[in-house]
């Protein structure tokens, strides 16, 4: 049911760009709904994650590395939308962060569809092999830098954070995450799957909202547990 709805919103949210504020809503309301919608074994993990979050000092800065193998698409958007949550949550220790077991280059039809959900991405140096992009979530609020690099980049945490598996494949591959002081297996199936054809938009437009939507359960359980 969960997919069909968010299969409805991408096709009909594709003829119009959304705000980040719409997303957000929308997020929300999918948030509200998540614990009906998957499976037992997944909301578990995704509650694991909100207590690591919320039992965080909130005077320090709380860590989320989202891990895939070419630091691309899945974990970039976990990132991305992940702090946008945080954000939306006042969760204002939590830093989202990204890196793969391999770098290659955040993909263009990632970032298309983030942008197309209103979030604010401009690149310098478009034509170069591992672009840089400035991400905007808050006004005045700053910038972050997105570009495809290893998990253990040295713009990354070294140490104490949670490493957030956003693929099978290096969830397999990195059967330790060196320097994490937690480690929660979220894995999405690759949109790379639709690439070159007609739904390669829609299915980057529906992992997005997905992967947007968990990430809001996980900060809306977190600040409800740290307000007690």
């Amino acid at each position: 049911m969960m997919k069909a709805l968010i299969l409805l919103h991408t096709i009909l949210s594709l003829i119009t760009p959304m705000t980040l504020n719409e997303t957000l809503t929308e997020l929300s309301e999918g948030a509200e709904r998540l614990a009906e919608e998957v499976s037992p074994e997944r909301l578990a993990e995704l509650d694991a994650l909100a207590d690591w979050v919320a039992e965080q000092p909130a005077e320090g800065t709380t860590d989320l590395v989202f891990i895939c193998t070419h630091n691309s698409r899945r974990s970039h958007m976990g990132q991305i939308l992940a702090q946008a949550a945080a954000h939306h949550h006042g969760l204002r220790d939590v830093r989202t962060h990204s890196g793969g077991t391999e770098a290659t280059a955040f993909n263009p039809r990632a970032v298309r569809a983030l942008q197309e959900l209103g979030v604010g991405l401009a690149c310098a140096n478009p034509e170069a092999k591992n672009p840089v992009y400035e991400v905007v979530l808050q006004p005045g609020a700053g910038t972050t830098a997105a570009f495809s690099k290893v998990y253990s980049d040295a713009s990354n945490p070294q140490a104490g954070f949670a490493a957030v598996m956003t693929c099978s494949d290096a969830d397999e591959a990195c059967p330790l995450v060196f320097g994490a002081a937690a480690r929660f297996a979220t894995p999405y199936v690759d949109p790379k799957v639709s690439d070159g054809t007609a739904e390669e938009a829609a299915t980057y437009r529906e992992r997005a909202l997905q992967i947007g939507t968990e990430m809001m359960y996980v900060m809306a359980r977190a600040a409800a547990i740290r307000r007690g």
